[in-house]
């Protein structure tokens, strides 16, 4: 059998101490479990030395390339550039901040050609502080029950068919752009799986996904994909959720997430 090609996305923004990391951690999950593979850094106008790491790494790898972003233009805008460059069958992407290790980024790679989707969520959230658990459990429940879904979360790294996530309608360049993703596919007929591993704690910084004006942005991306999904073009999004089940990727009985 063929083995499928993919693309990998890491946006970064001032990640000069997990770049690196997160880099070999895919290429290491990678192995050969992929005929031909390329790793997109999309440095997002960083400030730090995100940007001479990401160089590096591309000048001694051929399957690394980097493209730069100059301003800052947000975790969706970098995200929807990586994909537009991405050149193979499917395309994923990981952030920028080394939290999920290669034995676990595996496991997600060998769920590729399984379902549409292959998404995943955090197993170990005792790593994030109470405060950010109770908002993203309050936003899982949300999203759930605005758009009739069932997902463990929404906002996760995750893998798609490459012709798919190019024709998906994407209006945000904000943090909400994943959440976008997800309903628009799942809903117009797209079948997913979901698989849930721990993850490490940051070493250095911290998220920016709590900033005040990405919470905004995310709260008015889903305000416009429910109305779009639900009321003007529902005709287009009527389809159930098609989840491919199997024993490692079963959902928890409470949905969580990490935003």
């Amino acid at each position: 059998m063929t083995k499928l090609t993919i693309s990998i996305i890491i946006p970064a923004y001032n990640e000069e101490g997990h770049v690196q990391g997160t880099v070999e951690q895919v290429m290491a999950a990678l192995g050969h479990r992929f005929s031909d593979y390329e790793v997109i850094i999309v440095n997002d106008g960083s400030k730090d030395r995100t940007a001479e790491i990401a160089e590096q790494l591309a000048a001694t790898n051929p399957q690394v390339r980097v493209l730069h972003n100059s301003p800052n233009m947000g975790f969706g805008y970098s995200y929807r550039r990586g994909v537009s460059e991405a050149r193979f069958d499917y395309v994923g992407f990981f952030p920028g901040d080394d939290a999920i290790t290669a034995e676990n980024m595996a496991k997600l790679f060998d769920l590729v050609g399984s379902a549409d989707i292959v998404s995943h969520y955090t197993s170990n959230l005792e790593v994030r502080v109470p405060s950010r658990r109770v908002v993203s459990r309050i936003y899982t429940a949300m999203m759930n029950i605005l758009f009739g879904m069932r997902l463990a979360y929404f906002n996760g790294p995750t893998i798609q068919r490459r012709e798919a996530i190019r024709n998906v309608k994407i209006t945000t360049d904000g943090f909400g752009f994943l959440s976008e993703i997800m309903v628009r596919l799942i809903r117009s007929g797209h079948s997913y799986v979901q698989i849930g591993t721990p993850i490490r704690e940051r070493k250095h910084g911290s998220s920016k996904a709590f900033r005040p004006g990405n919470v905004l942005s995310v709260l008015k991306t889903v305000s416009a994909l429910f109305w779009d999904v639900n009321v003007i073009n529902r005709r287009i999004y009527n389809h159930r959720p098609r989840v491919v089940a199997c024993r490692e990727t079963a959902a928890p009985a409470h949905p969580s997430s990490n935003v």
